[in-house]
């Protein structure tokens, strides 16, 4: 875990410098970091809805997955046996606020989006108990998030913490499906696991992790995903990613991402390093 206790200079800044990388998406990044978040959620206030109000439907329960479609993010509970069937479904708009959300009992058969979801997310289940590939880590779970559009079939898979006062970085997992839902690919994102503690009363603090060129050069959509979801408890105020070949910033605050490349990010430091010096000449006169 790395701490930055002091800000280098300012996300405005960074905005208007012509200094930042134009070839990441960073758009296609966020946008799908959003998507994960959306989903994860759906599933939180889903499941604590679910086992308010439908504990008696428990037993029958075989799990859960979450998806946004049409603004509306939709969390739904299915049946165990070989025709699963949804039990219940949790209704979200992007508040997420469970007193507004719409609950439908319907117990119905799966659309056919659904189904590429349940079965994509059932199979990435059966590698992660069987392929040793996924490492599993004391007071933490494996989240899987099952991503369907018309171009691509995928599960992320998240760790997330069981106690409370850590965020988790790494440990996170992709998985592609081809058209027929079979698995073409599974790997890492990251290469490790990086708990960051936080305390409740603490306030614009900066926090980093580095990636190794294996994890890739800029912030993943699971490292936007994780910083969303606990940024407000943690009271972060900005989170680095830095790589061999980029620097990625994101904003807590605005939810901004600024990807610099390393020469650029080496630029920037040395001219404020020249700043800081100039300032202390002007002090000691």
């Amino acid at each position: 875990m790395y701490l930055l206790k002091h800000l280098l200079f300012a996300i405005p800044f960074l905005l208007s410098t012509p200094l930042y990388a134009q070839e990441p998406d960073e758009q296609s990044i966020v946008a799908e970091g959003f998507r994960l978040y959306k989903s994860e959620m759906a599933s939180w206030y889903g499941t604590d809805l679910f086992l308010e109000h439908f504990s008696g439907k428990k037993e029958q329960a075989e799990g859960y997955f979450s998806y946004t479609e049409a603004e509306e993010n939709r969390c739904l509970f299915f049946s165990r046996g070989n025709e699963p069937k949804v039990l219940v479904t949790f209704i979200f708009d992007d508040t997420f606020n469970t007193q507004t959300a719409r609950i439908d009992t319907t117990e119905r058969a799966f659309t056919p989006q659904e189904r590429d979801l349940y079965l994509i997310r059932k199979k990435a289940l059966t590698q992660i108990n069987q392929d040793t590939l996924f490492k599993k880590y004391q007071n933490t779970s494996l989240n899987l998030i099952p991503v369907v559009d018309k171009d691509s079939r995928k599960v992320y898979v998240l760790t997330g913490p069981q106690k409370q006062g850590v965020v988790i970085i790494g440990n996170d997992y992709l998985l592609t499906f081809d058209e027929n839902n079979l698995l073409v690919s599974q790997k890492p994102l990251h290469k490790n696991i990086i708990p960051i503690d936080y305390a409740k009363d603490t306030t614009g603090v900066i926090t980093m992790h580095t990636h190794l060129p294996e994890t890739g050069g800029t912030i993943t959509p699971t490292d936007i995903c994780t910083l969303l979801l606990y940024q407000k408890y943690a009271h972060w105020q900005q989170h680095y990613v830095v790589s061999q070949t980029y620097v990625s910033i994101w904003d807590c605050a605005s939810n901004k991402l600024v990807i610099l490349t390393k020469e650029a990010w080496n630029r920037i430091e040395k001219h404020q390093d020249e700043k800081k010096k100039k300032q202390k000449k002007k002090r000691e006169k």
